[in-house]
């Protein structure tokens, strides 16, 4: 009988390393620094297509206002001179 607490202690001892070494395990981190993390996602980011040309399709409203602008300003100083 003595045998059997012994063997069911030791049975609970290593279950409960292992649930411990499974705990410690899930706050591991992968990056040892916060540089390397960002450096991480804005890769990922850029795989994505996220960054760069080659993501979300240009808006032509900056090009229309300095085309708009230029010609405002050609125009005031065709009208003065």
């Amino acid at each position: 009988m003595e045998s059997t607490r012994i063997h069911n202690a030791q049975s609970v001892l290593l279950s409960l390393e292992a649930a411990a070494a499974t705990a410690r395990g899930g706050f591991a981190c992968l990056f040892s620094s916060s540089d390397e993390y960002e450096t991480a996602l804005i890769a990922e980011r850029r795989a994505q297509g996220r960054y760069g040309r080659y993501g979300r399709p240009r808006s032509r409203w900056p090009m229309m206002m300095f085309v708009g602008i230029t010609l405002m300003v050609v125009g005031t100083v065709l009208l003065y001179s």
